[in-house]
């Protein structure tokens, strides 16, 4: 990276510009090379055994990875980060990275579900203690450690209930226990909360959503403090763990755009959100940018910004039926469930076994919404139409 691309001053707009180009190292082009490699040659022996060059062999790094990789450290504000396949296998990485046989991790009721999957086969069969905490808790997680806990794993805010957490008075007790805060960060994406400012050791994304933005590749990053970068890059390379070039090229190409299509996503969400909120049909949106959000003192003090990611709930008087129904009266919006490209998406939310450590929210069925860059006079229009279907 050049000393002209990594000025921390610039503003953020500037730097996603800018980070992990360097136009002079490649005859002036502005984008960097997709490079499409696996052996990489050395000019002779010597060289060849005391790795005196950039590169070795293309599962540890190329020009187009490591364009990337450069660019995610510059924003994220991090040590160093790696890539990964997909946003699960970026949370896999960061997990096996700091955890081993016997160690006991702490994970917010309200992950992901893959993560709670991976939680409760992959590391429990690994000889890992797994506990989960209510994602409310902030430092009263001091009272759930045990000698052995080596790491939290947080997520803000949480992927279907949309809590929020209080992650620099987590990580303070975290740290103070000698444990490692990580964070899937991919709602606000480094772009609205600076994980690693606010004490996160390992703030993961699944960039597949924001970060490629359209909806046509799997990537996923994680960027690390300086405590932690060590043990993701060891454990980056024992898994032997590769993103193709042309997905990472993808990812390159989203994050030139990032910052303005999270702005347009965050005023049309916001948008959404506030007219749901008139609708007799709906008990609750949750979003923690909205002030009646539980949540919305944490957002407003740390986040700088919301995507277009939330959820709303039914009154008690909208049967499962009725919302299976709206669900398919939707035209605009596609039933899927990813999100982070430029299409709204929505898909009915279900927490059943997704929760043991608090108790399932009550009310009517919910819904998550990903709005996304389509007209928003269209986008309520649309919702409007799923509305008049619970009516039959």
């Amino acid at each position: 990276m050049s000393a002209s691309q990594s000025n921390p001053a610039r503003g953020l707009a500037t730097r996603l510009t800018h980070a992990g180009r360097t136009p002079e190292d490649f005859h002036g082009f502005v984008n960097p090379p997709v490079v499409h490699a696996s052996t990489v040659l050395f000019p002779d022996s010597k060289t060849m055994l005391t790795g005196a060059q950039p590169f070795h062999y293309a599962r540890r790094g190329n020009p187009t990875t490591n364009a990337l990789e450069d660019a995610v450290t510059e924003i994220e504000g991090a040590a160093g980060a790696r890539l990964a396949p997909s946003g699960l296998a970026a949370i896999s990485l960061a997990l096996l990275s700091c955890l081993s046989s016997g160690d006991h991790v702490l994970i917010t009721d309200s992950a992901y579900g893959p993560t709670r999957n991976l939680a409760e086969t992959t590391l429990r069969r690994l000889g890992i203690d797994v506990d989960y905490y209510d994602p409310t808790i902030g430092a009263g997680i001091a009272a759930l450690f045990k000698p052995n806990t080596k790491a939290v794993m947080t997520e803000a805010p949480g992927s279907l209930t949309f809590e929020m957490q209080d992650i620099p008075a987590i990580a303070e007790v975290a740290h103070a226990a000698g444990a490692l805060v990580l964070m899937d960060n991919t709602w606000a994406t480094a772009c609205f909360f600076r994980a690693i400012e606010h004490g996160v050791d390992l703030s993961i994304q699944a960039g597949t959503k924001y970060l490629v933005g359209h909806s046509d590749a799997m990537l996923g990053t994680v960027a690390a403090s300086p405590r932690a970068l060590d043990g993701l890059i060891e454990t980056y390379g024992a898994l032997g763990l590769h993103v193709g070039p042309d997905d990472v090229f993808l990812g390159l190409r989203g994050l030139r755009t990032m910052d303005v299509r999270l702005r347009h996503h965050m005023a049309s969400g916001l948008e959404i959100a506030r007219w749901l909120q008139t609708r007799p049909e709906v008990a609750r949106v949750r979003h923690p940018a909205l002030p009646e959000d539980p949540g919305h003192a944490i957002w407003k003090r740390d986040f700088t910004g919301a995507c277009g990611l939330f959820a709303f709930d039914f009154t008690d008087s909208v049967s499962l039926e009725q919302s299976h129904a709206f669900l398919d009266a939707l035209k605009l919006f596609g039933l899927g469930y990813s999100w982070g490209g430029f299409e709204s998406l929505a898909i009915p939310v279900r927490l059943k076994g997704a929760r043991t450590a608090t108790p399932l929210p009550e009310g009517g069925p919910g819904i998550r919404l990903h709005i996304g860059l389509e007209d928003v006079a269209d986008i309520r229009a649309d919702l409007e139409a799923g509305f008049a279907a619970l009516k039959g």
